[in-house]
């Protein structure tokens, strides 16, 4: 089976390959439509691209100066691993031909290395510290297509959303927190058409591993961690071990961790399944099957968690509650469980995102505001974008997206004339619209 994160089968002719997805390329920015030989991962990132609106010929935005990314990094985790990227890829990236990336969540750029002359073409299209390569800004890319698949990739060529960077082929791939599964960003290795083949991509991979190790080496204490914010499943760490879970064990698991002393089975089909009527013998099931998976961290009578079990939920608001509204954002890579329709976790998932935005409102940062409003759950945030606006100078080239954005958003909501902030003073009774 031809393994589809791969860019090139096995003895194909790389230019003939470039030449036909540039035409397809070209076809999708045309009229939408994805022609052969376009892999589905490409296809995927593609249409994100499209509908993100980012550009197909265009610079990455530069979103941390230097002060800022000095001091990010350095308390950044994955500079503690950069011993091991630069001992693996260090040599191949100083060779004249490679770069070496690496980026944090949101695909911003926190190490770039490699020789100088490669560097300097890599700069023409903003390939630099500090700058966002995402999806979302930079289109189809290794590192931004990996953080948004969740899996290692190359990208070859053309496969780039961008006609900028389709001189280029990378492999990237994500790295994970050993101990409690959160993602901290990407490896990335960037340089010419002999990237394509299947060793730049086990390079990658096999530098994540060894990454994560040298993270755990000296670390890995006994304990339990629970990942749920921004996933679908959760990620349940336990004395390094890592299991991912169902959706309704997931939700189990952060309303126990939530309640350390316990809950009646009355209680936790309340938060679970509110007014409907379930007979206890389904929650009783969900629990059974939940044991094998937890072991003795699960136990009964009430049903609670045997261990403190630390959720990226409670780090999130422990940042807030501390004031620290930075290392509040970083902690908080997307709503918690957002498919999840139980009543408990909707009520934390809910309770969060309002402080936290309302921390955000209050502080005026326009650094941070833009930073939630670049956000899948923050980009339809008319009142956000209004105080972004309303931050920045008067005549600041930076207020015209968001003043097109807001305006945009008030047309869409059948919004007219004063902001929300005006009227929501106007008539306090009236909640700011969302």
């Amino acid at each position: 089976m031809v393994n589809p994160w791969l860019a090139l089968e096995s003895g194909a002719d790389p230019v003939a390959h470039t030449r036909r997805v540039r035409r397809a390329h070209e076809a999708f920015l045309a009229d939408g439509t994805v022609l052969p030989p376009v892999r589905r991962v490409v296809a995927d990132s593609w249409r994100r691209s499209a509908r993100a609106r980012a550009a197909s010929d265009g610079a990455a935005p530069i979103e941390l100066d230097e002060a800022a990314l000095r001091a990010y990094r350095d308390a950044h985790p994955l500079a503690r691993a950069m011993p091991v990227f630069r001992e693996l890829l260090g040599s191949i990236a100083q060779d004249g031909a490679h770069l070496m990336a690496v980026c944090d969540p949101q695909g911003r750029m926190l190490w770039v290395e490699g020789h100088p002359g490669v560097r300097r073409q890599a700069e023409r299209m903003n390939f630099v510290v500090g700058a966002r390569w995402d999806e979302r800004h930079a289109g189809t890319n290794a590192p931004g297509t990996a953080l948004a698949s969740g899996h290692a990739v190359q990208i070859f060529a053309a496969e780039h959303y961008n006609r900028r960077v389709q001189r280029w082929t990378c492999a990237a791939a994500p790295l994970h927190d050993p101990r409690t599964g959160r993602l901290l960003g990407a490896v990335d290795i960037t340089g010419g058409d002999h990237l394509a083949g299947p060793h730049s991509l086990a390079l990658v991979q096999a530098t994540v591993r060894a990454a994560e190790a040298h993270l755990a080496y000296g670390t890995r204490e006994l304990g339990a961690s629970l990942a749920a914010l921004g996933r679908d499943e959760a990620l349940l760490a336990v004395d390094g071990t890592r299991l991912r879970l169902g959706r309704r064990h997931s939700e189990i698991m952060v309303l126990l961790a939530h309640h350390p002393a316990g809950l009646t089975g009355e209680q936790l089909a309340g938060l679970l399944y509110g007014e409907r009527e379930i007979s206890p013998v389904t929650l009783r099931a969900e629990l059974s099957r939940l044991r094998q998976l937890a072991g003795p961290l699960l136990a009964s009578r009430p049903y609670r968690l045997t261990r403190p079990t630390e959720t990226d939920l409670t780090a999130a608001e422990r940042e807030l509650a501390a004031g620290q509204l930075t290392a509040a954002l970083d902690a908080y890579p997307g709503p918690l469980l957002p498919l999840s329709e139980a009543p408990g976790i909707r009520r934390l998932r809910t309770a969060l995102e309002d402080r936290l935005r309302r921390a955000l409102l209050a502080a005026r940062d326009p650094a941070l505001l833009r930073r939630w409003s670049q956000t899948p759950w923050g980009e339809h945030d008319l009142e956000v974008w209004e105080a972004l606006e309303d931050t920045l100078p008067p005549h600041s080239p930076a207020r015209d997206v968001p003043h097109a954005t807001a305006g945009r958003l008030r047309t869409a909501y059948g919004l007219t004339g004063s902001s929300v902030a005006q009227r929501s003073a106007d008539d306090p009774r009236r909640p700011p619209c969302r």
